[in-house]
């Protein structure tokens, strides 16, 4: 039977994928399967069952131990050819975007990134993705046999868990030890901050005077237990934020429930980052601007005013 094979590094984004999977399963009578590769592999399977994998191939094989591109879409490529894994839904994280194209190419499978949604029309798995720099959205099919698609994280509603019970299959790869190793690890000089998990988000932009003035955004987040995040300018030009606030073009695409665009005009530049919030808000002085047409709720008036009104409130 053809299957539908998920991985992703890590564990919470593959179960968003299997949770989905379930309804692409039932809707094209294929099987559902999961790969968890890497040490540690083996204690992680009940999970997978829970959210609905039939099957969950496991390899702790020594060329896994650290990740290596190459390597894991090997195995990933093994998996598929022994088991007739015909589509395979990666998490769309820097990893899977190494991983995603190098598996279609050893599968010659049709490829496609960054996919915001996926539905199944006519028997076939319609995907959406942004497109012409995030200023349409584009919906392709793949037309090969086998298909690739990364999937952006959050896209996909996590299901709830089930007792359950599926089938372990320890698979035997042939793999050959990376082609470089690494020598040491060095922590990235930025803040530890994870945008595209937020489930609350409230975004600043150049409607801000000073960076002195952050305080009230940042009373404004913690009111919300809210992340930051920024336009580009404020922390390219300005230097006030880190890069890893950056939402946009540029920087993070999120997912959030909620996310409130403080002083930010709405340029497709900082939208492309935000289309994936189920509610958006904006605040701004300026009656006219774009960010008002792709927000649900907007608040037309000074952000210094607005902002700790809002503070006040949420207290």
């Amino acid at each position: 039977m053809a299957e539908i094979l998920v991985f992703s590094e890590k564990d919470d984004l593959a179960f968003e994928l299997v949770s989905k999977g379930k309804e692409f399963s039932a809707a094209l009578n294929m099987g559902l399967a999961a790969a968890v590769l890497g040490e540690g592999a083996s204690a992680r399977t009940d999970e997978y069952f829970a959210y609905g994998a039939d099957r969950v191939y496991v390899s702790e094989h020594p060329a896994l131990a650290e990740f290596h591109a190459e390597t894991f879409a090997e195995a990933l490529y093994q998996i598929a050819q022994q088991n007739d894994a015909q589509v395979l839904l990666l998490a769309s994280t820097k990893r899977g975007k190494e991983l995603a194209p190098r598996v279609a190419q050893k599968l010659g499978a049709g490829c496609v990134t960054d996919a915001t949604a996926v539905e199944v029309q006519d028997g076939n798995l319609l995907i959406s993705r942004y497109a012409l720099g995030g200023n349409t959205v584009a919906s392709e099919l793949i037309k090969t046999p086998h298909k690739v698609i990364s999937v952006m994280p959050k896209t996909f509603e996590l299901g709830a868990k089930e007792a359950r019970q599926g089938e372990v299959v320890n698979v035997d790869l042939d793999l050959r030890d990376p082609r470089t190793r690494i020598v040491e690890r060095q922590e990235k000089v930025g803040e530890a901050v994870n945008l595209e998990e937020a489930e609350v988000l409230v975004c600043v932009g150049r409607g801000l005077e000073k960076k002195e003035d952050l305080v009230i955004i940042e009373e404004l987040a913690k009111a919300l237990g809210a992340e930051i995040g920024c336009t580009k300018s404020l922390c390219t030009d300005y230097q006030w934020l880190s890069e890893d606030r950056l939402v946009g073009l540029s920087g993070k695409k999120t997912s959030p429930r909620l996310v409130i665009s403080i002083g930010i005009s709405g340029q497709i530049q900082y939208t492309v980052g935000i289309r994936g919030a189920r509610i958006a808000v904006a605040i701004n002085k300026d009656s006219n601007a774009p960010i008002f047409a792709l927000s649900d709720y907007g608040i037309v008036g000074d952000l210094y005013e607005v902002v700790p009104k809002l503070v006040e409130a949420l207290q």
